[in-house]
């Protein structure tokens, strides 16, 4: 049976962004919702050691960290919807009473005087089946987040646009040897990015190569190796020994129903105005990789998050909604 919601805040993801979001909201007495999407946590989930967020000293594992975010959440008063939600009618602007309508997958209607998007981002993967044995043991989308595990060894980087050239560029301050693997033959990245490349002695640049395969072994299994085909003659194939590989190939924003609701850019991620967590409709704010295409991290999600609850916070303050 379909239910109604009602909530001065309704949180739309369930990762550093959207948690800490609620968390902000709870504390202010905005008795937040949380609906959680289909992964709940977000990448992080995906994501067996952190070693950058703030507040530990030894490596703490990215599923825990979301548990721990969640149960923050709840403790302080975010009610948890375990939906997707499917429908959002925000263009328009609230309702006569005030409300913004979305609609779950679940068949529930929630009504919501604020909204936070906050359903981030996701890394385009090459669609291999070894790709998914091996994520969080040799195989990565962040070199940010774990190229500090591979100082002094070989790695890959696969793409050939900017964030496939920043990555292999970043990774040369922890391995020793970075090969970049592109299908084709040049690059898309910016010229002054292909410049620092082709200056850097660390790197390798593999021309019209495409990953064939994910090699590992040992137990628990890790990657030793890729294989790798020739784009031009798919007669020709080649074994590289490494010990990590990083997927380039870019994000696709999580946008779903928000991509026609709220103003996205060409790639579809939401705009907010600088420095802000605001949209194109007031009373609805975004944060995390949904609006981030540059930083990707958790600390800087969980960041917008708080701004997108402060925001909201003095948006219900202006028009005299007490909670």
């Amino acid at each position: 049976m379909a239910h109604t919601h009602q909530t001065d805040m309704l949180i739309v993801g369930a990762g550093p962004a959207g948690y800490t979001a609620a968390i902000y909201a709870a504390r202010a007495g905005m008795n937040p919702m949380l609906v959680t999407g289909l992964q709940p946590g977000g990448q992080l989930t995906i994501t067996d050691e952190i070693e950058n967020f703030p507040g530990f000293a030894k490596p703490i594992q990215g599923p825990w960290l979301m548990e721990q975010m969640r149960e923050q959440a709840e403790h302080v008063g975010t009610r948890l919807q375990y939906d997707i939600i499917t429908h959002a009618a925000l263009k328009d602007g609230p309702d006569e009473n005030g409300y913004f309508h979305l609609t779950g997958d679940s068949g529930d209607t929630f009504l919501a005087r604020t909204v936070v998007i906050a359903t981030g981002a996701q890394a385009k993967w090459l669609g291999l089946e070894s790709e998914k044995t091996y994520q969080g043991s040799g195989v990565s989308a962040c070199a940010t987040c774990d190229g500090f595990f591979y100082r002094g060894k070989t790695v890959a980087v696969i793409g050939g646009g900017n964030t496939a050239v920043e990555e292999a560029l970043y990774l040369t301050h922890h391995a020793e040897t970075v090969h970049l693997i592109h299908r084709r033959d040049s690059l898309k990245a910016e010229q002054i990015l292909q410049k620092r490349l082709a200056a850097n002695p660390k790197i390798k640049v593999h021309w019209n190569r495409a990953v064939r395969e994910i090699v590992g072994a040992g137990s628990p299994a890790v990657v030793t190796g890729i294989d790798l085909t020739n784009t031009q003659d798919p007669t020709q194939t080649e074994h590289l020994a490494l010990d990590g590989v990083f997927v380039a190939i870019g994000h696709s924003p999580s946008t779903g129903p928000f991509r026609n609701e709220v103003a996205c850019d060409d790639e579809g991620y939401v705009i907010t105005a600088p420095g802000t967590a605001s949209t194109s409709i007031k009373g609805v704010f975004a944060a995390g990789d949904i609006q981030d295409k540059t930083y990707r991290q958790a600390i800087t999600a969980a960041g917008t998050g708080c701004m997108a609850a402060l925001e909201a916070e003095r948006y219900l303050a202006e028009k005299n909604i007490n909670h």
